[in-house]
Protein backbone atom coordinates (compact mmCIF):
# COMPACT_ATOMS: atom_id res chain seq x y z
CA UNK A 1 0.00 0.00 0.00
CA UNK A 2 1.15 3.21 -1.03
CA UNK A 3 1.30 6.24 1.43
CA UNK A 4 -1.56 8.81 1.52
CA UNK A 5 -0.64 12.54 1.38
CA UNK A 6 -3.70 14.95 1.55
CA UNK A 7 -2.88 18.50 0.08
CA UNK A 8 -4.71 20.62 2.46
CA UNK A 9 -6.60 22.09 0.09
CA UNK A 10 -7.81 18.71 -0.88
CA UNK A 11 -8.28 18.05 2.82
CA UNK A 12 -10.80 21.08 3.53
CA UNK A 13 -12.99 20.21 0.59
CA UNK A 14 -12.87 16.45 1.65
CA UNK A 15 -14.03 17.84 5.76
CA UNK A 16 -16.50 20.12 4.07
CA UNK A 17 -18.43 18.33 1.79
CA UNK A 18 -18.51 16.07 5.01
CA UNK A 19 -20.33 18.51 6.99
CA UNK A 20 -22.74 19.78 3.87
CA UNK A 21 -23.86 15.92 3.39
CA UNK A 22 -24.69 15.67 7.06
CA UNK A 23 -26.54 18.47 6.97
CA UNK A 24 -28.77 17.62 4.35
CA UNK A 25 -29.22 14.65 5.73
CA UNK A 26 -28.01 12.29 9.20
CA UNK A 27 -26.01 9.88 8.44
CA UNK A 28 -25.31 10.89 4.88
CA UNK A 29 -22.21 12.61 6.25
CA UNK A 30 -20.50 9.41 7.28
CA UNK A 31 -21.90 7.43 4.47
CA UNK A 32 -19.99 10.32 2.10
CA UNK A 33 -16.43 9.77 4.17
CA UNK A 34 -16.71 6.15 4.06
CA UNK A 35 -16.92 6.16 0.45
CA UNK A 36 -14.24 8.65 -0.28
CA UNK A 37 -12.19 6.31 2.41
CA UNK A 38 -12.89 3.44 0.19
CA UNK A 39 -11.59 4.75 -2.98
CA UNK A 40 -8.67 6.27 -1.54
CA UNK A 41 -7.45 2.61 -0.36
CA UNK A 42 -8.68 1.46 -3.78
CA UNK A 43 -6.22 4.10 -5.22
CA UNK A 44 -3.38 3.52 -2.84
CA UNK A 45 -3.67 -0.37 -3.86
CA UNK A 46 -3.84 -0.06 -7.82
CA UNK A 47 -2.95 4.00 -8.52
CA UNK A 48 -1.92 3.15 -12.18
CA UNK A 49 -5.37 2.21 -12.44
CA UNK A 50 -7.44 5.00 -13.10
CA UNK A 51 -7.97 7.91 -15.78
CA UNK A 52 -5.31 9.97 -17.02
CA UNK A 53 -6.41 13.49 -17.12
CA UNK A 54 -3.78 15.65 -17.99
CA UNK A 55 -0.35 14.38 -16.95
CA UNK A 56 0.52 13.78 -14.03
CA UNK A 57 -3.15 14.17 -12.83
CA UNK A 58 -5.26 11.06 -12.50
CA UNK A 59 -9.38 10.49 -11.38
CA UNK A 60 -11.18 7.89 -9.39
CA UNK A 61 -14.95 8.41 -9.54
CA UNK A 62 -16.38 8.20 -6.01
CA UNK A 63 -19.35 5.66 -6.10
CA UNK A 64 -22.82 7.36 -5.35
CA UNK A 65 -21.65 10.82 -4.96
CA UNK A 66 -20.76 13.72 -8.07
CA UNK A 67 -17.08 13.34 -6.72
CA UNK A 68 -13.82 12.96 -7.63
CA UNK A 69 -10.33 12.12 -6.73
CA UNK A 70 -7.85 13.86 -7.98
CA UNK A 71 -4.05 12.64 -7.46
CA UNK A 72 -0.85 12.31 -8.60
CA UNK A 73 1.41 9.59 -8.43
CA UNK A 74 4.98 10.44 -6.65
CA UNK A 75 8.09 8.62 -6.20
CA UNK A 76 7.10 7.89 -2.78
CA UNK A 77 3.37 8.59 -1.98
CA UNK A 78 0.24 9.43 -3.61
CA UNK A 79 -0.94 13.12 -3.28
CA UNK A 80 -4.74 13.69 -3.46
CA UNK A 81 -4.49 17.31 -5.11
CA UNK A 82 -8.49 17.67 -4.65
CA UNK A 83 -12.00 15.81 -3.57
CA UNK A 84 -13.58 17.60 -6.22
CA UNK A 85 -17.61 17.94 -7.00
CA UNK A 86 -17.78 17.09 -10.54
CA UNK A 87 -20.47 19.38 -11.55
CA UNK A 88 -18.43 22.83 -10.45
CA UNK A 89 -15.76 24.19 -11.48
CA UNK A 90 -13.76 22.00 -13.36
CA UNK A 91 -9.88 21.59 -13.37
CA UNK A 92 -10.16 24.35 -10.31
CA UNK A 93 -7.58 22.33 -8.32
CA UNK A 94 -4.55 22.59 -11.38
CA UNK A 95 -2.96 25.42 -10.01
CA UNK A 96 -2.26 23.13 -6.71
CA UNK A 97 0.26 21.37 -8.04
CA UNK A 98 2.00 24.18 -10.16
CA UNK A 99 2.71 26.37 -7.43
CA UNK A 100 4.90 23.92 -6.91
CA UNK A 101 6.92 23.66 -10.06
Amino acid sequence: MNEIIFDPDARSEFLEAIQYYENCQKDLGRRFRNAVEDSIRRISESPLMYRVLHSPFRRFLINKFPYAIIYTIEPESIRIIAVAHTKRKPYFWKYRIQEES
